[in-house]
């Protein structure tokens, strides 16, 4: 399916790229601009965008690394 008519990217073309990154670098934080430029394009209009994120979410390979999460403190009351 295509995602981004502006620039020609597929679902497929999403999910390689993620699984290039991963493969690469477990460690990388995943991001649309990283996906774009690992594909050679950039974004145009943006109007993709919510199905580019959704397509993107539904890739395994996406989840935030082990050694990133849980870095916020916990919210503080303030008196």
């Amino acid at each position: 399916m295509i995602v981004c008519h502006c620039q020609n990217i597929s679902d497929r073309d999403i999910h390689a790229a993620i699984d290039w990154m991963r493969a690469s670098d477990p460690a990388a934080i995943i991001t649309p601009g990283k996906i774009y430029h690992a594909l050679g394009k950039s974004a145009d209009c943006g109007g993709c965008m919510p199905v580019f994120l959704s397509t993107m979410r539904s890739n395994g390979n996406l989840e935030i690394p082990a050694t990133l999460r849980n870095l916020r403190s916990p919210a503080r009351k303030e008196a």
